[in-house]
């Protein structure tokens, strides 16, 4: 498998636990875990982007 950029894995890893969360009735929690993710994932993607620009 090709390597998949941090990001996704973020992403991922984190609907999983979402749907985890759900399962256990705590919508609260899967909220709070999809927010987190979507900044994290987003700062990943920065970060990626950054490396990937000349100065």
């Amino acid at each position: 498998m090709e390597h998949l950029p941090v990001f996704y894995t973020i992403l991922f890893n984190a609907i999983t636990d979402a749907i985890i969360a759900l399962d256990h009735n705590d919508s609260h929690a899967a909220k709070c875990i999809l927010l987190a993710a979507q900044l994290n994932a987003e700062n990943a993607y920065l970060e990626s982007t950054d490396k990937e620009s000349p100065v």
